[in-house]
């Protein structure tokens, strides 16, 4: 039985938004038609392909067999129209988001010689939970998550590990001697986070001192870079990637507080809706920021 390729399409993008509303947006199309499509196109195949839940819709087995059959074809054709007649290796934009901090210190950096070259790049930054939804809903080509992303749409390379340090201005850290007499040292010190609930912190805490941190900061600014310039200007101690702080370590502007034999790590992974090698206009920008991250 033939099928209307506009079918295909509706049900590969609910497959992989996982709600009628995100394959909605993602198509351009109003919710009603994205429902009317897809129940047309289980009449014809006379099988059920999504479970309705109270959020989204869960694919039954017959779904997810159809979406590994027409998921690359769909991806090839769609790949054709958006590079249309255009030449050349960076035919349209490319949606890239990820946390503001890494963007602004390492990825900019690191994808410049690529926008000198043509490549036409929109950036988003956000947290990633919200981040990894507008990657499978379609917003995004690539994300770079602090989390390991999950699901079956989603396609995560392990791009480098993030060093967490405990950091202090020079007038702060000739006060106190961490490590020798651990964390009580810090109980009437201001904490600096960039969350109330002070993750990074409670991270370190829990890892290195082996306990748990039940205080408040003195100082919640969302931006990492904000926090890394209260901390040099002396307003207390916070936790940091050591990529974000390294030349104010190098400089003395900032001291390690600790310097633990197994300091705390993060995994950050850059994330695509399918796998890099079968779009070679993103495949490049992929594996540039991978070969790139090596240095960082």
């Amino acid at each position: 039985m033939a099928v209307d390729l506009s079918l295909l399409r509706t049900f590969l993008a609910v497959y992989r938004a996982g709600t009628l509303t995100g394959a909605a947006e993602q198509l351009r199309l109003s919710q009603p038609t994205v429902t009317t499509q897809l129940r047309a196109l289980e009449k014809q195949l006379d099988q059920q392909l999504f479970q309705r839940l109270p959020r989204g819709v869960a694919p039954t087995p017959v779904a997810d067999e159809l979406a590994a059959k027409v998921g690359p074809h769909i991806d090839a054709l769609a790949k054709v129209a958006e590079r249309g007649a255009t030449a050349g290796e960076f035919a349209r934009p490319v949606h890239l988001a990820g946390p503001a901090e890494l963007i602004t210190a390492r990825v900019m950096p690191a994808l410049a010689s690529l926008v000198a070259s043509g490549l036409q790049l929109r950036v988003t930054t956000g947290l990633a939970d919200e981040l990894l939804s507008g990657l499978v809903a379609g917003r995004f080509d690539l994300v770079l998550s602090t989390v390991r992303p999950r699901g079956r749409t989603v396609h995560a390379t392990p791009l480098t590990d993030e060093e967490f340090v405990l950091v202090a201005a020079p007038s702060w850290a000739r006060r106190l001697d961490v490590a020798e007499r651990g964390p009580s040292q810090l109980a009437d010190v201001p904490l600096l986070a960039y969350a109330e609930d002070l993750p990074l912190l409670r991270r370190y805490w829990r890892t290195v001192f082996e306990s748990r941190l039940t205080r408040m900061a003195a100082l919640v600014l969302p931006d990492l870079r904000g926090v890394l310039a209260a901390a040099v200007a002396g307003a207390g101690v916070t936790v940091l990637p050591r990529y974000l702080c390294a030349d104010e370590l190098r400089s003395g502007a900032l001291v390690p507080l600790l310097e633990p034999a197994v300091p705390p790590i993060n995994t950050l992974f850059l994330a695509t809706r399918t796998a890099p090698a079968s779009d070679p206009h993103l495949a490049t920008i992929h594996n540039h920021l991978v070969h790139e991250a090596r240095t960082w």
